[in-house]
């Protein structure tokens, strides 16, 4: 997967795939969206950090060099990103990880919100049972409890070397000295100055005088800083207890939530076994519910595999095959998909080779089925804004981590003296039955609001090896995007495997987007050519453009064994390799 210009224009006429690695080169030339200038895909013998922004990518690829694990650096990376990327990245969501250790053993831990004790379904909706508008993203009831720091602190405790202090370091220098706005964050800050403003805190920090900040203009969080000194201090406790703890709760309950001190105490990171799968030779490895995305990854590669893919990357023929498998998954995803501590998700059930071929063989390769007329399957019985980095180092372990806090900058809410952004990640539980959330995904009983619970998720951070066991894996990555993070993965991978794509053009690439619900194609501008987008609706689909569909961070291994990082060019982030 290295770039190597020459291997393009002297190739093999044996070799078709090249050939249409070519023809995609020169297609994405002419149809790619514009994000502004491509990161430099990097390489390196050693390690690799994928980020959505270049101090927090800096900072990892500088704990590889010290020796650090993946795991050291993810959470260097993971605090960096909550300074640096506070619209996704903050402390104050949460998060899910999917490592591989050295001899090749994965391990997803969970460190998701979860809903605070006291939080019942009949607060979102009005006495006729309908959700009240903007309870469950502006106020004090849309936050969950924040997992981040406990999933961090859980992450260095099995897999770290460097001492935890060093790790927050740089994240505590970045709050205090401050750093440049860049383009994505005053794009982020446009997007939620609304609800900023809502808030006094968030004004003062994000939003000072009128208007939305400039690039350029340094960004300085000293409160966050020493909140930051206080984990770094303290550990776990610095954050779910004492003053951080009581201000949170404090700032939650004025702006009419329910969290008290003790659901932070009773905070606990769960592991939970990984999905895993197969796709044309290759094995998959992605998140468990209560994520919906490593489920629905692997459904639609198993579903694609049964098909036999059509010839050109951007041809109507391909964007129908992959939006009615997409459809199909997300059906499914609406009624079976919950968290599994509260509910019972039939995992093995839904990625039962019959029951994946009964839903493939649905599929008509001419026309669009309406998604009116595609209900969730029937498994056989028992018998927002989010932000994604991938870290490799030496010994091919690799973190492939998430973290979210629902919509850019979350509810927009600041807790009192932290520097905090608080999520609102309540609004991705089903709050009524047929009820669209603020991504217009549908969902059921399975995702309904309970005490204690954790709201189903789309973060899909995933691992891609060889058939035979190495020492590097094949692909390491993920995205945010809320449901799009699932398709974007997906394109991804079928990229690289199917397509023949080097791995940052694989990034690069134009995406499309279908959710079951609203029944329509979404898609990047100029990713669809007019003769295209005329097929398509010929064939019976809607069609929409969408800015931006995810924004995948990823990291592969080349033919010699060295790293290959790529980040996606959408959010502008950085891939530093470990010098």
């Amino acid at each position: 997967m290295r770039d190597n210009v020459e291997s393009r224009v002297i190739i093999p006429v044996q070799n078709p795939r090249k050939i249409l690695a070519l023809a995609v080169s020169v297609w994405l030339c002419a149809t790619a969206p514009s994000f502004g200038a491509d990161p430099a895909a990097a390489d390196s013998p050693r390690g690799m950090v994928v980020s959505p922004e270049a101090h927090a990518s800096r900072v990892g690829a500088e704990v590889l060099a010290e020796g650090g694990t993946a795991a050291d650096a993810a959470v260097a990376v993971a605090f960096a990103l909550a300074v640096t990327n506070p619209q996704a990245g903050g402390i104050g969501g949460g998060g899910f990880l999917l490592y591989r250790d050295e001899h090749g053993n994965h391990t997803a831990l969970d460190f998701r919100e979860t809903a605070p004790e006291g939080l019942t379904p009949d607060r979102f909706v009005d006495e006729s049972g309908k959700p009240v508008p903007g309870l469950s993203l502006e106020t004090g009831l849309a936050v969950g409890v924040p997992g981040v720091v406990a999933g961090l602190a859980e992450i260095h405790e099995r897999w770290g070397v460097l001492p935890w202090k060093r790790l927050i370091e740089p994240a505590i220098g970045l709050a205090r000295d401050g750093f440049p706005v860049y383009p994505d964050l005053v794009r982020a800050y446009g997007s939620a100055e609304k609800r900023l403003r809502l808030d006094e805190r968030a004004t003062a920090i994000f939003l000072p005088g009128a208007g939305v900040p400039l690039r350029g203009r340094i960004l300085e969080q000293p409160q966050l800083a020493a909140t930051l000194e206080r984990i770094a201090r303290r550990g776990r406790a610095g954050f779910y207890e004492g003053p951080v703890a009581q201000a949170l709760v404090a700032t939650v309950q004025a702006r009419g939530g329910v969290m008290e001190l003790t659901d932070l105490g009773a905070y606990e990171v769960v592991e939970r076994e990984p999905v895993r799968g197969t796709y044309r030779g290759y094995r998959v490895v992605s998140f468990p519910p209560p994520s919906s995305g490593g489920i629905i990854l692997l459904q639609m590669l198993a579903m694609l595999e049964r098909f036999e893919m059509p010839e050109g990357y951007g041809a109507s023929d391909t964007i129908h095959l992959m939006a009615e498998i997409q459809r199909r998954a997300f059906a499914d995803r609406s009624k079976w998909l919950g968290d599994p501590d509260h509910v019972d998700v039939p995992v093995e059930r839904l990625l039962d080779s019959a029951y994946v071929a009964s839903r493939a063989s649905t599929i008509d390769r001419s026309r669009a089925t309406p998604s009116s007329e595609i209900l969730p399957g029937a498994p056989a019985a028992e018998g927002s804004d989010t932000a994604h980095f991938s870290v490799a180092d030496r010994s091919g372990r690799a973190a492939s981590l998430t973290t979210t806090l629902n919509t850019s900058f979350g509810s927009g809410i600041v807790a009192a003296g932290t520097g905090i952004v608080l999520n609102n990640e309540m609004d991705d539980f089903s709050l009524a039955p047929g009820v669209p959330n603020v991504y217009g995904l549908v969902g059921g009983e399975a995702n309904a609001v309970r005490p204690r619970k954790r709201p189903l998720s789309s973060m899909t951070p995933t691992i891609v090896e060889y058939a035979e066991t190495g020492k590097r894996p094949f692909l390491v990555l993920g995205s945010p995007g809320g449901p799009r993070i699932i398709n974007a993965v997906f394109q991804v991978l079928v990229n690289v495997i199917d397509h023949g794509m080097e791995l940052q053009e694989a990034v690069n690439a134009p995406r499309v987007h279908h959710q079951w619900i609203p029944d329509l194609i979404s898609y990047e501008e100029r990713a669809l050519p007019a003769d295209v987008r005329r097929a398509l609706r010929a064939m019976g689909h809607s069609l929409a453009t969408y800015e931006r569909i995810g924004n995948v961070n990823a990291i592969g291994a080349d033919e010699n064994g060295h790293w290959l990082g790529a980040a996606d060019p959408r959010k502008g982030g950085a891939a530093t390799g470990q010098p």
